[in-house]
């Protein structure tokens, strides 16, 4: 992380790791928390003796006698129980520290250093069905996650895996036809997606015909029909300006653009038989 803001835990960790560092021989954690008997407790001692074999109150005693006078941001410092470090943050210093966080564009929140990507995979609604309050956790804290990721500098990849592949598509295509691709459309784009599905899943259950008119369309579909495709991205097309108007409410970030369906691995999948075939595993 950059040093150029920071809490005061963070500041005093960096204020005391060379310390802590020379003691050891090597690279020290001071081990700074909050304590609930000072400001801020430094525990790094610990762990120190551990590793070299002296007392960790020996440890706590050398560790300030290197630091000096801390009173820049120390009101006191004090070696307690087995060689815990309690601090007191002098008021000077928190009003420095104040005034720097009140004064930053971002309230003294630091950026990363360098640049590191995140994908965030959330939402995951299908097409042709309705969202329901099952989603609404994974949009609401998806999205706060690439808010804050994206604050402090990630670059983040958000993803919508929607569900918009598979044997469910054979019969609500046929029931597309069904009706007209007028009516369709006209029923989708009300948002009542729901009553689409239940019509041709009520249609699937009851008619044989249509279940087996369904099932070969299946296989249209994963062939590439041409005319079954088109059928398939009206109903994906259509849901997905449901979802964004969806998301536009809850003011989410997920757009069209962070659409990464089902339907984009179908090319794949002769490979992935192929690997099973190949390693005996089918």
């Amino acid at each position: 992380m950059a040093s150029d803001m920071s809490d005061p835990l963070s500041l005093l960790a960096e204020r005391f790791r060379p310390a802590f560092s020379s003691v050891a021989g090597g690279d020290a954690d001071p081990v700074v928390r909050a304590s609930d008997r000072a400001d801020a407790q430094v525990n790094g001692a610990l762990a120190v003796a551990k590793a070299t074999g002296k007392v960790p109150r020996d440890v706590a005693t050398e560790v300030l006698t290197i630091l000096g006078d801390m009173s820049d941001m120390c009101e006191s410092t004090e070696v307690a129980g087995p060689g815990f470090i309690n601090v007191v943050f002098s008021r000077a210093f928190l009003e420095r520290e104040l005034a720097a966080m009140t004064s930053s564009s971002t309230l003294g929140v630091r950026s990363i250093d360098g640049k590191e990507t995140v994908v965030v995979d959330y939402s995951a609604p299908n097409v042709a069905k309705e969202m329901h309050v099952g989603h609404l956790r994974s949009t609401v804290i998806g999205d706060a996650l690439v808010r804050m990721l994206s604050f402090v500098g990630y670059t983040t990849v958000r993803e919508n895996h929607i569900g918009d592949w598979g044997t469910p598509f054979g019969m609500l295509i046929e029931h597309l036809i069904d009706l007209g691709e007028t009516e369709a459309a006209n029923e989708l784009s009300v948002g009542d997606l729901d009553s689409f599905y239940k019509q041709a899943r009520t249609k699937f259950d009851a008619n044989d015909e249509f279940k087996e008119r369904a099932r070969a369309r299946v296989v249209l579909l994963q062939g590439g029909d041409v005319e079954t495709l088109r059928m398939w991205k009206l109903l994906v097309g259509e849901s997905t300006r449901y979802f964004d108007r969806v998301y536009r409410s809850l003011d989410v970030l997920l757009t069209a653009d962070d659409i990464m369906g089902e339907s984009a691995y179908n090319h794949l999948l002769a490979q992935v038989v192929e690997r099973l075939d190949a390693a005996k595993m089918l």
